[in-house]
């Protein structure tokens, strides 16, 4: 499937109503919900089957879906603001939970996330940073990457990490 030219024209959420997917392990969609589609441009049967990187967006850094994707697979659950693209190539921020899903012997089957709307006061802090993140991705790697977040996140205090960076945008800014 070809992807979008993203446009500068943001998709308004509605509050209390939640975007929700259910991959597989290796990230493939298995379930979208009604509101993912219709949010997404989508329609159900275009998303099952397709990986979940349909929808991201060109400015979320790599970075961080490496350090979400090492989390997941160690079994931990994960939560992050991410920007994604819809069909038409308008973009959606979204607060995303992730859980891990694992059959009765503990194996990992897949994943469910639900996303919903995030405030404009952080994405406004976000989107930045995110931009600065992929810029860097373009010059040096995601090395290059991992280590400007990093820097970044010591620079506004030691006991933020990736992990709680949302909890702690209040702090930052």
């Amino acid at each position: 499937m070809k992807r979008p030219e993203p446009i500068d024209e943001e998709i308004e959420l509605k509050n209390n109503v939640y975007i929700e997917s259910d991959t597989d392990p290796a990230g493939v969609i298995t379930y979208a919900n009604d509101y993912f589609a219709e949010i997404s441009g989508y329609t159900p049967e275009e998303l099952v089957g397709q990986p979940h990187s349909i929808v991201r967006h060109p400015d979320m850094p790599r970075i961080l879906f490496k350090i979400l994707w090492d989390h997941l697979k160690k079994g931990e659950n994960f939560v992050a603001a991410i920007k994604n693209l819809a069909k038409d190539g308008r973009y959606y921020w979204v607060f995303t939970d992730f859980e891990t899903l694992r059959d009765d012997e503990g194996k990992i089957t897949g994943y469910k996330a639900a996303r919903k709307k995030i405030s404009h006061h952080v994405t406004e802090v976000l989107d930045p940073l995110y931009k600065k993140l992929t810029q860097i991705e373009k010059e040096g790697g995601m090395e290059a990457s991992e280590k400007y977040l990093k820097e970044f996140l010591a620079e506004h205090g030691e006991d933020i990490t990736v992990e709680n960076l949302l909890e702690n945008i209040h702090r930052l800014y």
